[in-house]
């Protein structure tokens, strides 16, 4: 019997029109990937080769131009509560404490007080902040606000959870800190990832696959296979997590030199 995959990319490309002119751009051409069911896959490519792009169609805020999307088998049309997406900034909501930015999605749902603030406070222990729940968005850490913005993401039970750089912005230690919680939330939750990186390491320690994105416009160039001990000590330090990271090196370096090759021809256009 043939598994339906949890999502679903057929030949997705996504083209805008250039104000001003008669030309075309595309971001993302001819893209078709399959995502298991509670599988974590990453998406790693140079600047500009439309990663965000390809989240925001999995999101449904834009539709692509050809080609479609599935989700559970069906036509991802729009933006749903299926799917949850965390962005690169915490989009929290400055007058609500931690406990009411998660509760916010469950009052679209219809859900009681009591069962809003019960899931909260679960959601809240889950990613580490018991006892934070009061404070507001300006009394805690980058990290800490990024822990409020998966639980918000989590806690109305997505099918899928969408990762725009969520750490990007964060010093080193707090970032490899929170990659560690991810996978924990991960292993505890079941839940479907697809997450969206420039970094290679944070790719390799994240994905149990990564897809390679080649420079604008993005295609998939490769899709590697990761097999690593996530249970070492220093995984980022182990023989096979090198391995992959020259690997995916080797295979990014030629679309990080066009991409820079790009952007220097469309400055002197």
């Amino acid at each position: 019997m043939t598994t339906i995959p949890k999502l679903r990319l057929e030949h997705v490309t996504k083209g805008f029109d250039v104000r001003g002119s008669q030309d075309r751009f595309t971001a993302i051409d001819d893209v078709s990937i399959d995502v298991a069911e509670g599988e974590f896959l990453v998406l790693v490519g140079p600047s500009g080769c439309g990663k965000s792009t390809l989240l925001d169609l999995l999101g449904g805020l834009s539709i692509p131009t050809s080609g479609r999307i599935l989700l559970d088998g069906r036509p991802v049309t729009g933006p749903g509560l299926d799917r949850g997406i965390v962005f690169q900034q915490y989009a929290l909501l400055p007058w609500r404490t931690a406990r009411h930015n998660i509760e916010f999605g469950l009052e679209a749902k219809g859900l009681p007080r009591s069962e809003r603030r019960e899931r909260a406070d679960h959601y809240l222990e889950l990613v580490g902040l018991s006892g934070f729940g009061d404070r507001y968005p300006h009394e805690l850490s980058g990290g800490m606000k990024q822990r409020v913005a998966i639980a918000r993401s989590l806690a109305f039970d997505p099918e899928v959870l969408l990762m725009d750089e969520p750490f990007a912005a964060l010093d080193a230690q707090t970032r490899e800190s929170l990659q560690d919680e991810l996978l924990r939330i991960w292993k505890a939750t079941g839940k479907t990832i697809v997450f969206i990186t420039h970094g290679i390491d944070e790719a390799i320690h994240l994905g149990q696959r990564v897809a390679v994105l080649t420079s604008r416009p993005g295609r998939v160039k490769a899709v590697v296979d990761i097999d690593i001990d996530r249970t070492a000590a220093d995984v980022r330090s182990d023989e096979r997590f090198r391995h992959h990271r020259h690997h995916i090196w080797s295979l990014l370096h030629d679309e990080v030199q066009k991409a820079r090759t790009n952007e220097r021809e469309s400055v002197h256009v």
